[in-house]
């Protein structure tokens, strides 16, 4: 700045008294929305999305009151005393939401926070933040999550975090890959996904981390839910989390929710200590249509989960029923949540091959050793629920159709897949042919018309 002559300049911008941004005129959470402008503003010359940076404030409150209302052991005999941790802490802003939510709860609650971050920026804001609020910095520390694990053994109350997605994991896959073989005694011992993309790698990172009546928040992308064949790593991670009836529920936001990306998201609801009612139930809620449109687009964000429609979702998740919920927004915008509640082994599905015997020219089977050899061209594979027995569902589906064929049971595989989409969808009946075709006519008579009139000018 001295080279460019602005020093001055900034100094007195700096000191005048509208840039007083002490902590009696700005709080913690609007100094978070005036990063954000920031990020937003800036993002392009350092060619990053400013979705990397931050989960916008509507989101994070959600988050915070789908954790908070949903704990049985919020309060003590003493009042609240908690620890939160976020893996993928960003500047902050999550665990300060947090805080914030409990401290409104409890006045006197006693609110410990710890986070980890790779951006050294948004790194250097969260530990000054937090020196600021007066709390510990060294409970902010600097380091890759999943290659150099700043807090190994700890376990705290909750865990709120949006890690990146999309994002490959090469570079640390040597220390992931060496933990995974620990087994159940490492952070990802339940499976590995694809390289491609680490997100689901905070899943089973983040569950570590929770003590034995801890809870979590993670935001995921859609391809959490079903990416990955019958015991491959992400179903592998799935299945953990189900068949150990951890996972309580699934929310979808809607799209357009984040300032860099307008798909599907979804923040995953994990605890170690169920309610008896939900005991091996997962509920599966599509908040996807409950939102405000903004007045202003901020890079792809275009809409906000407002206090209403937060309010109709923790409500949704709270009752733990199956229902639509209705409500009204402070515009006068109708909303919808809905809600279902399914078993949690309704996910599981085994992977069976059918096998069809090769045929010789004359039409009979090839056999070797008295046993007919498989025509691998004619392999297929067939996912028979859980709750199915495999030879009524084989009689029932295959063998009406290919009466000679048969299962090679060696190649069975148990996977896990949640079908979102396929819960929430509604069949809308198909137009009858009839009112398509007169349709058409109609089209085709406007259009003739002014052909007509067109050409019929033409030659005037």
């Amino acid at each position: 700045m001295v080279e460019a002559g602005c020093l001055y300049q900034v100094i007195v911008d700096f000191c005048s008294e509208k840039a007083d941004m002490s902590v009696e005129k700005i709080s913690a959470v609007d100094m978070g929305y005036i990063f954000e402008n920031l990020v937003q503003r800036f993002s392009e010359s350092y060619n990053e999305e400013a979705g990397a940076h931050f989960t916008s404030r509507d989101i994070i409150y959600l988050m915070c009151d789908l954790l908070v209302s949903g704990d049985k052991n919020a309060f003590g005999s003493e009042g609240i005393t908690k620890t939160v941790y976020d893996m993928a802490m960003g500047t902050s802003q999550m665990l300060t939401c947090m805080e914030e939510r409990l401290t409104q709860l409890d006045a006197h609650a006693d609110v410990t926070c710890f986070g980890q971050e790779i951006n050294p920026f948004t790194f250097g804001i969260a530990k000054a933040d937090m020196l600021i609020r007066g709390g510990d910095p060294d409970n902010m520390q600097f380091g890759n999550t999943l290659d150099d694990d700043k807090f190994e053994g700890y376990q705290f109350d909750y865990c709120i975090s949006n890690p990146p997605f999309g994002i490959d994991w090469k570079r640390e896959s040597p220390m992931v890959e060496a933990e995974h073989r620990r087994g159940e005694s490492g952070h990802f011992g339940p499976g590995l996904p694809s390289k491609r993309d680490g997100q689901m790698l905070f899943l089973p990172n983040g569950l570590a981390k929770l003590r034995p009546e801890g809870r979590m928040a993670i935001i995921q992308n859609g391809s959490s839910l079903f990416t990955g064949d019958a015991a491959s790593g992400q179903s592998e991670i799935r299945r953990y989390l189900i068949e150990n009836d951890w996972l309580e529920s699934i929310v979808q936001l809607p799209n357009d929710s984040f300032y860099n990306t307008g798909i599907a998201t979804y923040v995953w609801i994990i605890t170690k200590n169920k309610d008896s009612q939900r005991t091996g139930k997962v509920q599966l809620v599509d908040a996807s249509k409950c939102f405000e449109p903004r007045r202003k687009a901020i890079g792809n964000k275009r809409v906000d989960i407002s206090e209403a429609c937060r309010d109709l979702i923790v409500k949704a998740c709270g009752e733990f029923v199956d229902k639509d919920y209705e409500a009204v927004t402070e515009s006068g915008r109708s909303i919808v949540c809905k809600s279902k509640v399914l078993e949690g082994d309704s996910f599981g599905y085994r992977k069976i091959v059918v096998e069809s015997p090769l045929l010789n020219e004359d039409g009979s089977k090839v056999l070797k050793r008295g046993k007919p050899v498989a025509d691998t061209s004619r392999r297929d594979t067939e996912n028979v629920p859980l709750a199915e027995e495999i030879d009524a569902y084989f009689a029932r589906e295959v063998l009406p159709y290919n009466p000679e064929a048969w299962i090679d049971r060696s190649k069975t595989k148990v996977g896990y897949e949640i079908p979102f989409t396929r819960t929430f969808y509604e069949y809308k009946a198909i137009e009858p042919a009839a009112d398509i075709a007169r349709r058409i006519e109609d089209h085709e008579r406007v259009f003739m018309e002014k052909l007509h009139k067109l050409f019929g000018k033409a030659e005037d």
